[in-house]
């Protein structure tokens, strides 16, 4: 019977410390469902269709993973209902640090209630990595620092496509709220 795992997550974007996790997942699953979420309650730099579209060209350009071993997928339910649907397992979770671990173990308790014949593993990304979140990818980002240490190649361009877009529009903006101000000589 082949061994199915689902890895869901944000992945917004998808970093070292994420890939660091699906490589240690493909050593002891035979399938591997990197599933994004898009849960309303975020607020997300990239889309869910920009998100599946990096984590294709990071996992299988930048990185020459497996095809065969691993699949991409958005999901707005239940990881359980996607385990389902894919007939996985294993719910893969990432741990970077001790204050991770209270949420995910509450989180694993409650899948576990939903569907018994459903585990949860937690692997931790390598010492270098477990630092790494996509929040202060952002962060770092939007102060225009260096991200070869935490991303692929095809993260970076996304990231910079996307901040110069937004850069672009909010100057945009601007032109058109001083033009607005000047027109009522409020400026």
């Amino acid at each position: 019977m082949q061994r199915i795992a689902i890895y869901p997550g944000t992945f917004d974007p998808i970093t070292f410390g994420h890939i660091d996790i699906i490589k240690k997942s493909l050593k002891i699953v035979d399938k591997l469902i990197v599933a994004t979420t898009d849960s309303s309650d975020k607020d997300y730099l990239f889309s869910v269709d920009e998100r599946m579209d990096i984590l294709k060209k990071s996992l299988f350009n930048d990185l020459k993973l497996n095809k065969k071993k691993i699949t991409i997928v958005s999901f707005d339910d239940l990881t359980i209902k996607l385990c389902k649907k894919y007939k996985a397992s294993i719910i893969v979770r990432g741990l970077r640090a001790v204050s991770d671990f209270e949420y995910e173990f509450q989180l694993a308790g409650m899948n576990k209630k939903l569907d018994s014949k459903i585990e949860t593993i937690f692997l931790m990304s390598d010492i270098e990595n477990e630092i790494i979140s996509s929040k202060f990818i952002k962060e770092i980002a939007n102060l225009k620092g260096d991200l070869k240490k935490f991303v692929s190649k095809s993260v970076i361009k996304s990231i910079k496509q996307k901040l110069g877009w937004k850069n672009f529009f909010y100057f945009f903006l601007l032109l058109v709220l001083l033009q607005m101000l000047r027109r009522n000589k409020w400026f």
